[in-house]
């Protein structure tokens, strides 16, 4: 049998969490908003046509924010065409997608579906075709309480109170040639500080994230960050990070590894990060938002035969299967691990477009396979982030040598008296047993061993086939100073500890 320790010690914290950790992200793409959040005639629709079914399920999900409206499509994207009245809204060409947008959902539609989601609002402006003048009146419209043409607007389409929206993007992966208004990082870095001055004149008391290069892979990276956060670094508090991941070679046990490229990206950005701090002899640390991450490869054949011009049409509806879920509760695992930088994190997408949840427009709602380890990770991974020393066996694949087999991040949360261990085997083949070691805590006992295991990694959820889904049924035992923890192969654990506080 395979073993691997845990050393745990309620003394060694990384960092509290920031509860925004476990956001997502709803962008005017595919059928995220028309047929997924919002669907007028739909039989589980509310008196706003939102579906109540979608709600019920993203408040399992306890999402904290939800970064809104794009995505690419905030590239091209015109705010004041989603607001007043319905019947005077115009049909746009979005020409990230290009696809009908009808601007039947807008902001304040998406202000009321997020409180009825009871999630905060991580909203973006468009830098592509458009820059501080726009940005400034959309701010205005949104926080500015009243007596100015924009704030009365908002009033006059039916919202007395302001929006209050705290968290602001300042674009869009606009280093990506696929970007409508593509900039170089001395064009973006000189605007999104101008426009950062002028969001904090109209509303001092928000937040705003300057735009980080698309991906690792881009050849931009990291010389965008340096470049742009030059400029941005005193106007800005977080810098984003984008990453999806695929399995396009069917090699398992190496896409289960590739966490462990998601942990160099992060530790790049971070030192990028530092390293303006100390050119800048600055006191702030640049905070990090993970604001798109996922999994997305499945749908790519069937996107390319997509036509176009239609509304809503079904893009980017990846069908996750147990691998899947099993990447993302390593993702969600590393995301622990560096509570200390990353506040702020989205999944992409909340519905239907590379998402947790899917719907049949005008039929049912089901959980994927990724909405477990997501659920879980949101909902028992709140408090503070603990320092684990792990010792775990270890292996290579194509692209990764000593891979740790046991992947694993441990979260004290005070009030509720429990510490929580999240351990994903990325081992394909063989069972570990784990000690778990607690330290500095009183009479510890688990109150729930959950299990996400599959024989099949293909396997996948649907409406009426529920075949992933995690199970109550881990083995684990006290031995003498230790918990002893049985990690199957091909496993995401959650392990709940309930504690009386410090021994």
């Amino acid at each position: 049998m395979h073993k691997a320790t845990m050393m745990i010690d309620k003394d060694i914290v990384i960092s509290p969490i920031d509860e925004r950790l476990y956001g997502s992200f709803i962008e005017h793409m595919g059928r995220a908003v028309y047929g997924g959040i919002f669907e007028e005639g739909h039989p589980e629709a509310d008196e706003q046509g939102f579906r109540s079914d979608v709600l019920n399920l993203v408040r399992q999900l306890n999402v904290p924010i939800i970064r809104y409206p794009g995505g690419n499509m905030v590239s091209a994207y015109n705010w004041e065409d989603g607001v007043g009245p319905k019947e005077n809204r115009h049909r746009k060409l979005d020409l990230a997608w290009r696809t009908i947008e009808t601007n039947q959902f807008g902001t304040n539609e998406f202000i009321d579906w997020t409180r009825k989601a009871g999630s905060d609002v991580m909203m973006a402006v468009n830098l592509g075709t458009r820059g501080i003048e726009e940005a400034r009146n959309f701010i205005e419209y949104c926080n500015h309480p009243g007596g100015s043409y924009w704030s009365d607007l908002r009033r006059q389409h039916g919202y007395e109170k302001p929006h209050d929206i705290k968290t602001w993007c300042l674009g869009n992966e606009m280093d990506g040639p696929w970007q409508v208004g593509q900039k170089t990082p001395e064009e973006y870095g000189r605007l999104a500080k101008e426009t950062a001055k002028a969001l904090k004149l109209v509303d001092p008391t928000i937040e705003l994230v300057s735009c980080g290069s698309s991906g690792s892979g881009m050849p931009t990276f990291p010389e965008w960050e340096a470049v742009t956060l030059d400029h941005t670094y005193e106007e800005v508090d977080y810098v984003s990070l984008h990453q999806y991941f695929g399995n396009q070679d069917n090699d398992s046990q190496n896409y289960l590894a590739g966490t462990m490229e998601l942990e160099h990206f992060i530790h790049t950005v971070t030192s990028v990060c530092d390293y303006l701090k100390a050119k800048k002899r600055s006191k702030k640390t640049m905070m990090l938002s993970f604001d798109e991450w996922n999994v997305w490869y499945h749908s790519a054949d069937q996107d390319k035969e997509m036509e176009p011009w239609q509304t809503a049409p079904p893009i980017l509806e990846d069908v996750y299967n147990f691998e899947d879920a099993l990447l993302v509760g390593g993702i969600l695992i590393t995301f622990l691990r560096h509570a200390d930088r990353i506040k702020m994190a989205c999944m992409a997408q909340l519905v239907n477009v590379i998402a947790p949840i899917m719907t049949e427009t005008g039929g049912a709602a089901w959980k994927q396979t990724i909405f477990y380890p997501y659920m879980q990770a949101s909902v028992y991974g709140r408090g503070v982030s603990l320092q684990a020393v792990i010792s775990s066996p270890k292996f290579d694949t194509k692209d990764f040598t000593d891979v740790a087999a046991v992947d694993s991040a441990v979260v004290y949360n005070e009030d509720a008296g429990e510490v929580v261990i999240f351990a994903l085997n990325r081992d394909l083949k063989n069972d570990v047993v784990a000690e778990a070691y607690l330290h500095h805590f009183a009479n510890p006992r688990v109150i729930e061993h959950s299990v996400l295991e599959n024989d099949d990694l293909k396997a996948v959820n649907t409406a009426f086939q529920e075949s992933v889904k995690p199970h109550a049924n881990g083995e684990n035992s006290w031995e003498q100073d230790h918990l002893q923890l049985k990690l199957k192969a091909a496993s995401w654990n959650m392990i709940r500890v309930k504690v009386d506080g410090e021994k």
